[in-house]
């Protein structure tokens, strides 16, 4: 099999949602392999700050700083990158999170949910997802062929308690994901692709203590996470990269409306 399949030098790569533990190893990790990454955030120095990493490390990097919730500031950083890089290979989507007010705790009922929480925490996620794949399209149609990355989550295929916010908005992702995939084909070719990563349990600044205690034991729902893992652990950023790899790379080619777990089986498992 040629290395080719799976060589990313050169490809050039939109990533939103990079600054998240996950999302920086991954960014460092396709620079690394000769990919150049274009960092989209809403924080200036969270931005600066993984774009010199990135380049300490000999990649290509350029930070962008937008709200992937607002079309007209994503409009403004597609029309940067169209004028530096002309266009892109691949869209990764990794802008998301929760907010407590659209959790659902064991003393509390679907009454106690906040509204508002909900809907910033479906506009992060799901609107984070659907503007910068519409608005950035362009940069892969001119080329002809394109490629989109969406970050779901175990939560969107089996709804888990108390994160309603977070899991119906991974539920969307998933459905967004195909959609798309069949759109982008049918109207405009076989080299668009669309697929989603889909993270099972790994420990985050988001859900760190909700999994673990104060003195890093794990929580109830750790320990039922872990029991409900047959790899009897959470995952570590650099799971995520092998596949992560692979779907960038041509080597996925035929790929497309696919959303891959990597979750150490915890969709696998049935409980008995």
């Amino acid at each position: 099999m040629s290395n080719s399949l799976f060589s990313l030098a050169g490809k050039k790569i939109a990533f939103s949602g990079a600054t998240g533990v996950l999302g920086k190893s991954m960014s460092l990790y396709l620079a690394k392999e000769g990919a150049e990454v274009f960092i989209l955030g809403r924080t200036p120095a969270k931005v600066e700050e993984l774009v010199k990493d990135i380049q300490a490390t000999g990649g290509k990097a350029s930070g962008y700083i937008c709200d992937v919730t607002d079309a007209d500031s994503v409009q403004k950083v597609a029309n940067q990158i169209a004028e530096e890089h002309v266009y892109i290979d691949t869209l990764i989507n990794a802008a998301g999170g929760n907010m407590p007010g659209a959790v659902i705790r064991p003393d509390q009922h679907i009454s106690d949910l906040d509204l508002d929480s909900l809907r910033k925490v479906m506009d992060l996620n799901y609107l984070g997802t659907a503007i910068p794949s519409q608005i950035l399209l362009p940069l892969m149609l001119n080329r002809g062929k394109g490629n989109i990355i969406n970050i779901s989550s175990m939560a969107a295929s089996r709804p888990m308690t108390r994160v309603l916010g977070y899991a119906s908005a991974k539920a969307a992702i998933d459905n967004f994901t195909k959609f798309l995939a069949v759109e982008l084909c049918t109207k405009h070719g076989a080299e668009f692709r669309v697929n989603a990563l889909a993270p099972g349990f790994f420990l985050t600044e988001q859900n760190r203590a909700l999994l673990t205690e104060t003195d890093g034991s794990l929580s109830d729902r750790g320990n039922q996470i872990i029991n409900h893992t047959p790899m009897a652990r959470f995952g570590k950023p650099e799971d995520l990269l092998g596949t992560l790899h692979w779907l960038c790379a041509d080597a996925s080619a035929f790929v497309t409306g696919t959303i891959v777990a990597v979750d150490g089986g915890f969709g696998a498992y049935s409980g008995v």
